[in-house]
């Protein structure tokens, strides 16, 4: 497709294509900052399909990617580049000894730099991009100065500042950025994500699909979870409760594999356990469906 295709062009390829369901307004938005040149941050939770977008769409619009997973043990030079040891032995420090990392290969390609989580990035990796964002240039000791080439763009996701092992982003790096919030679906186009991707594996069980569609959602209005369970957790629940035979009892024994590692619980939780939490919101499931 045509880096210059019409946005409607686009959504229909997502759709298509992708399986994308919903999201045009964010697809919009990211479409027309990146063809911009400008620089972009999705915040949202866990599981709301913050990486797959940004993916997607960067394939659509015919750009490379370079991406980088944060880290909290991540260092500035290994984003930017660094000198190989044995190699400046032989040669001495120079443009054969050093090796770019992420920051630099995407600025000499004119790439996407894709970071994943960057607010679990170390403050002083997260300094280090201001050069690169604001003036699209960075100093590489010894090399010289290193100017990106046009189409270079940073595209970063983070999930909201509340999360365990995130920090905040300071002022002059938001100041940078795009702002596009992804927020949990609504329950019509989350019941079709469960449908594209299930049933397509194998016949389609309607009675699980809403069992897992009514548990999720309720994780995340439940006084015993501070963090629900997303529709990425659904998916694994629909397919291990699935593999067991599909029943009301499979469903219940998929839900303490698949949950209790995708949700966080409020104190009112922890004082009854991820367990107890997890039987108590799907006997309120029970209540409001009719299980055979």
């Amino acid at each position: 497709m045509k880096a210059s295709a019409p946005i409607k062009e686009i959504l229909t390829t997502l759709h298509k294509k992708y399986g994308l369901v919903g999201r045009e307004f964010e697809v919009e938005n990211l479409v027309h900052c990146v063809r911009t040149g400008k620089h972009v941050l999705l915040e949202g939770p866990v599981g709301v399909g913050k990486t797959f977008l940004i993916a997607a769409v960067a394939e659509l619009l015919g750009r490379a990617v370079v991406r980088v997973d944060g880290d909290s043990r991540y260092t500035e030079q290994k984003l930017t580049g660094w000198f190989d040891p044995p190699t400046v032995l032989k040669k001495g420090y120079g443009a054969d000894s050093y090796f770019d990392g992420p920051l630099a290969q995407a600025m000499r390609n004119g790439s996407i730099l894709f970071i994943n989580e960057l607010n679990r990035m170390p403050e002083g990796v997260q300094n280090v991009l201001l050069p690169a964002l604001d003036e699209r240039k960075i100093e590489v000791p010894r090399i010289g100065t290193l100017k990106a080439k046009e189409g270079f763009t940073v595209v970063a996701s983070q999930n909201p500042r509340e999360f365990v092992a995130t920090s905040h982003l300071s002022e002059a790096l938001l100041d940078r950025f795009e702002l596009i919030t992804l927020t949990y679906q609504a329950e019509a186009e989350e019941r079709d994500i469960l449908k594209g991707a299930t049933t397509y594996r194998s016949a389609a069980n309607d009675a699980l699909l809403e069992w897992t569609l009514h548990f999720v959602r309720a994780t995340r209005n439940s006084a015993l979870f501070k963090r629900g369970a997303s529709i990425r957790a659904g998916l694994s629940l629909y397919d291990i409760a699935q593999e067991m035979g599909g029943k009301w009892d499979d469903f219940l024994r998929a839900t303490t594999l698949a949950i209790p590692t995708r949700v966080e619980l409020s104190e009112e939780g922890l004082e009854q356990g991820v367990q107890k939490a997890i039987e108590q919101t799907a006997e309120q499931i029970k209540k409001k469906s009719r299980s055979p």
